[in-house]
């Protein structure tokens, strides 16, 4: 089968439901755990002695670190929450279409989270330039990385989508 063929699944609306809330839970699993620990380590930084030689700029950067975190693990955790409230409601697919959205927010915030870690603590280590060369290039590689391929992916996906459509009307 040609890489470029949709793959159909025999299934209901309410397994295909299923699955992808599986999936998506899954995927989540790979990032959550990960975060809270920088989370958590993040939290502890005010208490070390060494921080109050940090400039302004340093904890700047640190606050800015901590809340992309804590809004990293808020997006990441919300679609357990969010299937939660609704459980046993039948709205399975509404839940899988939000988890998406947060998971993907999630993930653009853990890049921004990582980025300005990377940046925190280069700044601290090596002086500001290279903290800056450092993040930018990081952002980039990351940004390329984890979103470039899938939209490049999905926009070619859509229009082939579009080609093969039927033209109704005619």
């Amino acid at each position: 089968m040609p890489e470029d063929e949709l793959v159909e699944r025999n299934e209901t609306p309410a397994q295909r439901a299923d699955r992808n809330f599986s999936e998506i839970l899954q995927e989540l699993r790979v990032t959550q755990t990960g975060v809270q620990v920088l989370f958590s380590v993040l939290l502890t930084l005010p208490f070390n002695e060494r921080f109050a030689r940090v400039t302004s700029f340093q904890k700047g950067v640190y606050f800015l670190s901590l809340v992309l975190a804590a809004l990293t693990v808020v997006f990441l955790v919300a679609p357990v929450s969010a299937h939660r409230l609704v459980f046993a409601t039948g709205q399975k697919p509404w839940v899988v279409k939000v988890s998406n959205r947060l998971a993907i927010i999630g993930t653009m915030l853990l890049c921004l989270t990582l980025t300005s870690v990377l940046l925190l603590v280069t700044d601290v280590l090596f002086g500001r330039s290279m903290a800056i060369a450092t993040a930018v290039f990081f952002a980039a590689g990351t940004i390329i990385l984890w979103f470039a391929p899938p939209l490049l992916r999905r926009s070619k996906g859509e229009s082939r989508a579009r080609r093969q459509r039927p033209v109704s009307g005619s």
